[in-house]
């Protein structure tokens, strides 16, 4: 690789890295402003035009405060774990197609490494917890390794449909595959499962028991405050979109749209699914934690591997 293509691939690196903190903070408001009109509330409404510059006042006064580590706790891993939570989902985003070449780097097995990414924050939640030398945390960062375990065993498997039908783990390859008909289409079961699946991914309500405020105060962030406890948030804000990215490669037809160019259908989609996490969060009460993991190992296990099991059938059989 030539000084010249390292250059560009480190601007294109800069460029993608403030356009996701940029977004993750629009998203913010966003939710809030979801959430208050679903709820009958006000959200955000006195920074800005329909209170839009509250993300950056957010910043701003996250910046600004003080974090100061409990007595007793592990300092290193106390300040590493919030990188963990956000860096992995930075990573992961830098193989995502947004439109035809527009991605940092086109692998081979893109599919495998952004799930890879994604399982990597439950360190940063566990080590968070570890460090912090608190109970609740300690709690949360355990309900977090078993979610994990969980809701990964059937993640995987509900998107082996859409690789067993595009024959690729290429991002480009399986966006190149649904131009005549989306894989929601063929793959409805596995397109609900991997989404149930993502929200648990993505520590969001109902799947959100690690930080539950009504049992464990915050969980696993009890502890942190000022930019350590942004950057999980971040890190969250960020999965959700990670997750969201994914869906619409795998199932919704990636960039494929008429009319508009591909980046912005791109866009669209994942700014609707998006949506319906929000939504979800909206309307949804928290399960019992045994329900939420009897839920994963008793239920969507079993689909999943019929799913697979289904296609594999329908893929040798038209072979």
């Amino acid at each position: 690789m030539t000084a010249l293509a390292v250059v560009v691939i480190l601007i294109l690196s800069a460029m993608l890295l403030g356009g996701l903190m940029a977004a993750a903070g629009v998203f913010t408001w966003a939710e809030r402003r979801l959430l208050g009109f679903m709820q009958e509330r006000l959200g955000p409404n006195r920074v800005g035009p329909f209170g839009f510059a509250q993300w950056i006042a957010d910043t701003v006064k996250l910046i600004t405060k003080e974090d100061a580590p409990p007595e007793g706790a592990d300092r290193p891993a106390y300040f590493l774990a919030p990188v963990l939570a956000a860096l992995p989902i930075l990573a992961g985003f830098g193989v995502v197609m947004f439109a035809p070449g527009w991605a940092i780097a086109e692998l081979d097995m893109g599919v495998m490494f952004v799930m890879g990414m994604l399982a990597l924050t439950v360190y940063a939640l566990v080590l968070g917890a570890w460090a912090s030398r608190n109970r609740y945390a300690t709690l949360g960062g355990l309900r977090a390794a078993a979610q994990l375990l969980a809701y990964e065993s059937f993640l995987g498997l509900s998107l082996m449909g859409v690789v067993m039908l595009t024959g690729s783990f290429a991002l480009g390859d399986i966006v190149a595959a649904q131009e005549d008909r989306w894989f929601v289409l063929v793959q409805p079961l596995g397109c609900v499962l991997f989404l149930i699946a993502g929200v648990a991914a993505a520590h969001r309500l109902p799947f959100d028991l690690q930080e539950s405020e009504q049992d464990l105060v915050a969980g696993f962030m009890t502890e942190y405050s000022g930019m350590n406890f942004a950057l999980f948030f971040l890190g969250e804000y960020l999965a959700v979109l990670l997750v969201a990215a994914l869906a619409t490669t795998l199932f919704f037809g990636g960039w494929h749209g008429p009319v508009l160019p591909g980046a912005v259908w791109f866009g669209i989609k994942v700014g609707i699914i998006a949506f319906v996490f929000v939504w979800l969060r909206a309307t949804l009460p928290r399960p019992r934690y045994d329900q939420l993991i009897g839920f994963a190992w008793k239920v969507a296990l079993p689909l999943a591997l019929l799913n697979l099991l289904a296609t594999g059938w329908i893929v040798v059989g038209g072979a």
